[in-house]
């Protein structure tokens, strides 16, 4: 019996003809198909209540500067922002 991965190779996606959308890895630079790609949101909270009283920020957060990054499949599974499935 064949070795089992952990992980599914195949990807659904709508475009049938024509070039693929490339965008670039934002940890590696490798350009990858928009398709193939997981998108992450990275910025910065401000949780410290003094400063939030200071600024006049109600509420549990005040996120700043939230940025949509790309990852290629190889960083994904690197940065583990995507696991293999357990079986």
């Amino acid at each position: 019996m064949p070795l089992q991965k952990g992980y599914k190779r195949g990807w659904k996606h709508g475009k049938e003809r024509g070039k693929e959308t490339v965008i670039t890895c934002s940890f590696c630079g490798k350009k990858v198909p928009k398709y193939k790609t997981f998108s992450v949101m990275r910025g910065f909270r401000i949780t410290d209540p003094a400063l939030r009283e200071e600024l006049g920020i109600r509420g549990r957060g005040f996120s700043l500067m939230n940025n949509r990054m790309h990852a290629c499949p190889g960083c994904a599974r690197h940065r583990h922002i995507v696991r293999k499935k357990r079986m």
